[in-house]
């Protein structure tokens, strides 16, 4: 490590104007974006990487990280404020920061948000700074029998996230997974019960199934509240927002959360093809499983968005470390970067922490830079944000609707993505009512290709032999994990159920 030229590096980014207000610009941007359901921190970086041709490059890379940070940040204002994440990696943070603005305090979940979604981008740029080639090589270890087992892994968090019923939480991660086989087969290129429909033949489009199942749902159920005039007068907020960041007792609370999710998210952000989608959910499983009282996760308690928003902006530095050492990009919006790179003449890896150093260090401090660009357009918009569940719901909720299907149709242009959006509204409100969770069904959606395309893989590889992955102990090591996780889960439900039961027969006395 070059300290001196990595500290001229920090000086030459946080000393230039131009990077700053590109920076910013960025992140404000990406904030806005991540905040409307369906516009993703990757269609965010799409859509203005144009505008960074005629820069240089390090502006150009402070404008699209600014959009990449801030677009993970804003994906939670949309999932506490109106139960529909704006993007897929804000999917968990709505488990406890939707219950948090039910309960009038919207306002503090959001500045848990914002305030770990820092310190997860701070950890993660950190982690790239001084360990990048170590985790890079690790990272490319993963062959398809990794990969395999880290998606059996994420599939264990399901108990976690089941809520009271683990049956009901296992149907809905098994529809989930029947969902994953609508669509031509990725391997061997077979149409699978897409029933003549030309539009199925890709699939079920993930966005418009999430924005349907939590936004739609929520609509659904809050028109039907309206009508039974069963529509509860204190779930509008009264909370008057003091400070914009968590007070010294909550970030005490929160720390190890924070730390532990930024961490998380760091390492599986740099496995190519992983990213925020299924860091946020092991992050929440695995804080779940380590707390003092998992009964409270889910019930709305900041610990709840501190692991999933630390996560989901620890990918950011986690994602930049293959493309940097190796270059391969750690998700879509680094394979979006490694463009930008390319175009400026520069070919990310190995080679460019011999030839590249200098741009290499001045990307560091841009990552930094992004976070706090982040962390201060936050500040200044927590209170305007959190002035959105003051209004009316006959107001909110067709203001909700409409939102909800323009970013279902802003997906691919496509009028049966809307279709597909309302018709998941309904199953999700149907299967609230009866109690069914929702978050398994997304997990299997994010994880349901990656395990199928990889067992294929894997055993066409091994002559059909599944016995060959004792060969690999990475993927043996997520194994043992993925069984400790079930293990853990299984004894903490049990200590939930039985709290319960104990609560109850007291209320009965």
């Amino acid at each position: 490590m070059d300290w001196s030229l990595l500290f001229s590096s920090y000086g030459d980014v946080f000393g230039s104007l131009q990077v700053i207000l590109m920076t910013f610009i960025g992140a404000a941007g990406g904030v806005l974006l991540g905040a409307i359901p369906g516009m993703t921190a990757t269609m965010g970086v799409a859509l203005l990487i144009p505008f960074s041709f005629g820069m240089d490059l390090i502006p150009s890379v402070g404008l699209l990280l600014g959009i990449y940070c801030g677009g993970m940040y804003g994906g939670s204002i949309s999932a506490i404020l109106i139960h529909a994440p704006g993007t897929p990696a804000a999917a968990a943070t709505l488990l406890d920061g939707y219950p948090m603005a039910k309960k009038g305090e919207a306002g503090k979940a959001l500045s848990v948000a914002m305030f770990s979604s820092f310190c997860g981008g701070v950890i993660g740029a950190l982690i790239m700074t001084f360990l990048s080639p170590m985790v890079a090589k690790v990272a490319m270890k993963f062959t398809s029998a990794e990969m395999l087992m880290l998606a059996v892994f994420g599939l264990s968090v399901i108990i976690s996230i089941s809520g009271k019923s683990i049956a009901k939480g296992l149907i809905s991660a098994f529809f989930g997974m029947l969902l994953c086989t609508v669509g031509v087969d990725p391997t061997y290129s077979r149409q699978r019960f897409t029933f003549g429909v030309k539009s199925l033949k890709g699939g079920l489009s993930f966005i418009p199934v999430l924005i349907g199942l939590f936004a739609i749902a929520e609509v659904i159920a809050g028109v039907e509240r309206i009508i039974a005039g069963r529509e509860s007068a204190q779930e509008k907020s009264t909370e008057k927002i003091t400070r914009v960041l968590p007070d010294g007792k909550t970030i005490r609370k929160i720390t190890p959360n924070i730390l532990s999710g930024g961490i998380i998210g760091t390492f599986i952000g740099a496995i190519p093809g992983a990213g925020g989608d299924i860091a946020v959910f092991v992050s929440y499983a695995f804080n779940k499983g380590i707390s003092k009282h998992p009964e409270k996760w889910g019930t709305g308690i900041p610990n709840g968005v501190a692991a999933t928003e630390s996560a989901n902006n620890g990918c950011s530095g986690g994602a930049m470390i293959p493309l940097l050492s190796l270059g391969v990009p750690g998700d879509s919006v680094t394979a979006i970067l490694l463009g930008a790179f390319i175009m400026k003449g520069i070919t990310p890896g190995p080679m460019m922490y011999v030839s590249e150093l200098p741009t290499v260090y001045k990307v560091f401090a841009a990552l930094m830079l992004a976070n706090l660009c982040m962390l201060i357009v936050g500040c200044l918009g927590v209170r305007i944000f959190a002035k959105i569940v003051s209004l009316e719901k006959k107001v909110l909720y067709p203001i909700i609707l409409i939102i909800s299907l323009l970013g279902a149709f802003s997906i691919n242009k496509n009028v049966f993505d809307v279709g597909v959006c309302v018709v998941f509204g309904v199953i999700g409100w149907l299967m609230n009512k009866y109690e069914f969770p929702l978050s398994p069904i997304l997990l299997a959606l994010i994880l349901g290709p990656m395990c199928e395309q990889n067992f294929v893989r894997f055993m066409d590889l091994n002559n059909g032999n599944f016995g060959a992955i004792v060969h690999y102990p990475i993927a043996i090591g997520f194994f043992v994990v993925a069984v400790a996780v079930v293990i853990i889960s299984l004894l903490n439900q049990r200590k939930i159920n039985k709290t319960e039961k104990a609560n109850a027969s007291m209320g009965m006395e």
